[in-house]
């Protein structure tokens, strides 16, 4: 699902992959507006599944980080509010949902920007974050290794 959910660089919110041209992509916002805009090959975009959060040990994929907001804030939107509170206090909550991330490398802008696109995501009913099929070939193979 987060496959077809993009980031284009100076431009606020999410967007959805709606249609591919030449030059350029489609892209539809992701909110009540469902504003349709082209995205052209200058723009930097980048869809959430190919972005990850440094940890102390390796990088985690985004949607399981997204995951696990989700499961502490039970599907609903985050209860902190991000714009307003200090830099410790975000990286505490943070800490809370990814133990072992890397201090140095995420900034509280990082966690503001998670923050704010899980808002984006849960407030318009997009709650998929981890594949189904992802998670089921996942376990047997942790099984196997028992």
């Amino acid at each position: 699902m987060l496959k077809t959910i993009l980031s284009i660089a100076g431009k606020p919110g999410l967007y959805k992959l709606i249609s591919s041209g030449k030059n350029m992509l489609i892209v539809e916002t992701v909110d009540a507006a469902k504003k349709r805009i082209p995205a052209y090959g200058q723009d930097k975009v980048i869809s959430l599944a190919d972005i990850a959060m440094y940890t102390d040990a390796e990088e985690v994929p985004l949607s399981k980080v997204l995951e696990s907001v989700k499961n502490k804030e039970n599907g609903a939107v985050a209860s902190i509010d991000y714009k307003k509170v200090s830099a410790n206090e975000l990286h505490a909550y943070f800490a809370e949902i990814l133990p072992s991330y890397d201090r140095d490398r995420v900034h509280a802008s990082d966690i503001k920007k998670l923050l704010s696109w899980y808002n984006i995501l849960v407030s318009n009913g997009i709650t998929d974050f981890v594949e189904q099929n992802a998670v089921a070939t996942e376990e047997p193979a942790a099984e196997e290794g028992k």
